[in-house]
């Protein structure tokens, strides 16, 4: 089957420590149902789907750290299941070099609807895991 126009096809991002990177990124993205998909001295990438994420430290890399505050990305979303599922994954974070992000209004910090863990990893890449909306009552 052809995926959708529009759809996401890959997203890479440019990390300055491949094998620090795989095992944060390679942690999250495991346990969000990805499969290695590549491997290559200066990368990694992880397939879920017709989608993949590469993780590459590039020659033309300019800075050893990402600034999620300045243009460019600023995080990346992911469907992470229920709230029991996006409970478990934020405990665990912290032993894969991930860091719960506005702690104070977890894990409503995207508002009283929005049912999220924001988290940040050592090179200041952030992730919301989003959890799967409840079923009406």
């Amino acid at each position: 089957m052809t995926p959708p126009v529009g759809s996401l096809h890959h997203l890479e991002l440019w990390v300055p420590d491949v094998v620090r990177a795989t095992r944060e990124w390679g942690w999250l993205l495991t346990e969000l149902g990805h499969e290695p998909f590549q491997e290559w001295p200066d990368g990694r990438s992880w397939r879920l789907g017709d989608t993949y994420v590469v993780l590459e430290r590039s020659p033309a890399l300019a800075a050893e750290h990402h600034d999620r505050h300045r243009p460019g990305l600023n995080h990346v979303a992911f469907h992470a299941g229920d709230r029991a599922r996006v409970d478990d994954l934020a405990a665990a974070a912290a032993k894969h070099g991930w860091t719960l992000l506005f702690a104070d209004r977890h894990p409503f910090a995207g508002g009283p609807d929005h049912y999220a863990a924001y988290l940040v990893n050592t090179d200041g890449y952030e992730v919301e895991l989003v959890a799967a909306p409840l079923a009406p009552t």
